[in-house]
Order: structure tokens, then sequence, then C-alpha cells
């Protein structure tokens, strides 16, 4: 008897020890995934944060510390004058509010088209209601600049089924103009519009049919149900949508030279900049006495576009952290419902 407690008692120590080490084998192992985790995720942010960062310590350098070796990353001679000079260069101010407000526009007008349209594909049928939604398809595939003699030629000779040529005389020249880049939009060609379909028209084949059908019962109509059922609900995703069309429209360069050359456009200015550099150092260093216009040192040419293009994506950075919680859990509900 005494040898079967002993047994037992053996048998509960070796399992003890073998428990032991299973949890700490596995404790192990969890802290190496940790480890390993962290450090491929801090290569990966590097890689994408590290040029944003070089762009940022090389515009509070100052000329000289461009041209010394031993400068890497920490200016030796820290300044603000590089983003006094990129403000006159690129007119930053102005700049700012003019495109502020026309982009603004445009990503309302745009994500209101977009927001129709996937509704009616989410929860409507028509004839070719597939042939439709491949052509949404296409605009997403398809790069705006395959279309771009198209597009020159419908806005600068438009007109809407010969009413205007009719009413006028001629059609209407709406190149560089806004009122072109809003019809854009308006009309659900913008830039990206498929995209943002296919990503609202999703969201809302995955709302339940129960909640519209709960709302006609109460009375509701079809437009009232979708203003005051459908919409509220899909904030996070409006959301997400617009912050998406603000920022590629804020740094697009296709659609403003083409409507908006006579505005003053931030994404304009960073494309310029080497320009205007070369000419405002030729009108500041120019050689005395010899009448030759001195010529911008490549560096400071780089410095320049690099700090024009931080202050260019500095509203953008600001939106998101005001933003971030709606555009956050947009992402966190679209792939429960996607």
């Amino acid at each position: 008897m005494s040898d079967d407690i002993y047994t037992d008692k053996e048998r509960t120590a070796n399992w003890g020890n073998i428990s032991r080490n299973y949890h700490q084998k596995k404790k192990i192992l969890d802290i190496t995934f940790k480890i390993c985790r962290t450090i491929l995720l801090f290569g990966m942010c590097f890689l994408i944060i590290q040029p944003l960062l070089d762009k940022l310590s090389v515009s509070f350098m100052a000329e000289q510390d461009l041209y010394d070796s031993t400068v890497i990353s920490i200016p030796r001679n820290f300044t603000t004058g590089n983003y006094r000079v990129a403000s006159q260069l690129i007119n930053f101010w102005p700049a700012l509010f003019e495109t502020f407000f026309i982009v603004t526009i445009s990503s309302v007008l745009q994500i209101a088209a977009c927001t129709l349209a996937a509704y009616g594909f989410a929860r409507y049928k028509f004839p070719l209601k597939g042939f439709w939604f491949f052509c949404v398809m296409l605009i997403i595939v398809i790069p705006p600049q395959t279309i771009m003699a198209s597009l020159y030629l419908n806005f600068h000779f438009f007109d809407i089924f010969g009413i205007i040529r009719l009413i006028t005389g001629e059609p209407v020249n709406l190149l560089n103009s806004v009122w072109g880049f809003w019809l854009l939009s308006a009309t659900g060609m913008g830039l990206k519009s498929g995209l943002y379909i296919f990503m609202l028209r999703q969201y809302f084949r995955g709302m339940p049919k129960e909640l519209e059908e709960a709302a006609w019962v109460d009375g509701c109509g079809k437009f009232k149900t979708f203003i005051q059922i459908m919409l509220p609900d899909a904030t996070p995703m409006l959301t997400s949508c617009f912050l998406f069309s603000f920022v590629w429209q804020w740094t697009d360069s296709f659609f403003t030279s083409l409507f908006l050359t006579n505005y003053r456009m931030l994404s304009s200015g960073i494309g310029a900049i080497a320009e205007r550099v070369t000419q405002w150092w030729a009108a500041t260093n120019s050689v005395t006495g010899a009448g030759v216009a001195s010529t911008a040192p490549v560096g400071y040419v780089q410095t320049m576009i690099a700090t024009g293009m931080l202050m260019c994506l500095a509203p953008l950075i600001i939106l998101y952290l005001i933003a971030q919680k709606a555009f956050v859990e947009s992402l966190s509900q679209t792939g429960i419902k996607m």
C-alpha cells in the first residue's frame, strides 16, 4: 500500500514538472514571438518614416550643413529660415486657404455622388446593373491619364446635348476653371471615385435589410430611409472615404494641371518650386560686376523642395489626427462587413 502511495506522489511530482516545463517553454516562445514581431514592425515603420525624417532633418539645416560630410541627420546649425523662404516661394498661406476651399467642396461633392451610386448598386435592381458596375471597376483599373485627351476636348468645348450652343451660340470652355473640376466630382468621375463607390457599396450590402423594412413599416419613404437610417450608420465609412478623397485631391497634379492652373494650389507650387528657387537665388545672389546671376546649388534646391513638401503635408497630418477615431472605426467595420 505504501508503494502505491509513493507511486502516486511520484506521478504527481512528475506531472507537476512536466506542466512547469510546458508553461516555461510556452512563455519563452511567447516572449520570443513578441520580440520578433516588435523588431519586424519597427523595421517596417522605419522604412516608411525614414524618408520623412530625412526631409524633416534637412529642412532645419543651414546651407553650410548641406555640404558638411560630418552632418548626417542632426543639424549643426539649426535654422527655421528654410520654412520662411519656402513659404514665400509657394505663397503658402493664400495657397493653403484656396486649396482647402476648392478641395473641401470637391471632396463633399464626390462623396455625395459616390454614396448615391453605391447605395443604388447595393440595394436596387436595374437593367445592365452588372455592366455598369463593371464600368465602375474600370474607373479603378484604368489610370485617368489615358483619357486626358478626351477630358481636354470635352471640357474645352463643353456642351450639354447642344443646349449651351443653342443658347449662347458656342460651347463653354471649362478648362482652367474650378467648375470643370467640381463637375467631375459631382458626377462621380473625380479622382478615385470608383474606389469610393466600391467601398460604400460593400458597406451598404453588409447592412441588414430589416432596418429598411422597419423604416418602411413606420411610414418612411425610400429617400427618407436613406437619409435618416442608412447614412447615419455609414458615417465612419463616409468619413474614411472623405479623408481618402481629400488627401488624394490635395496632392493631385493631374486634374490640377488640367483645370486649376489659374488658381494657387499647393501641389502646383511644389511642382514649380525648383524653378522658383532658381529665380529667387538669381535675384538675391547676383554676381556683382560680372552681370551674370549665380546658379542655385542643387543641395539648396532639394532642401527647398523637401521643406515645401513638409509644409504641404502638415495640414493632412493635422486632419488625420482630428479624424483618426472615425477613420480607424471605419476600417474595423469594413473588415467585418466585407
